[in-house]
């Protein structure tokens, strides 16, 4: 069995997906579970149930960096 936490590491891994942006939906959203979800790789993590702003705000961040910076992730931008 592979989780979430597990693909994350394994893409990260992966030079082709290096910069994609990975967003973690999950059931759980305690801060050790935001900090077990950034460091397996994710660039977001989203708590269920999820407002449907909360969705689109993520997904115009992915539209923005991808625009803005392709290949690269959030967290390597430089400001």
């Amino acid at each position: 069995d592979m989780n979430g936490y597990e693909l994350a590491r394994r893409l990260r891994a992966l030079p082709e997906f290096s910069g994609t942006m990975l967003i973690a939906l999950t059931g759980y959203g305690q801060l050790q579970d935001k900090v077990r979800a950034r460091e397996a790789g994710f660039d977001l993590h989203i708590a269920k149930p999820a407002e449907p702003e909360a969705i689109l705000a993520a997904l115009a961040q992915v539209r923005v960096a991808g625009a803005e910076h392709p290949g690269e992730r959030a967290d390597e931008r430089v400001n």
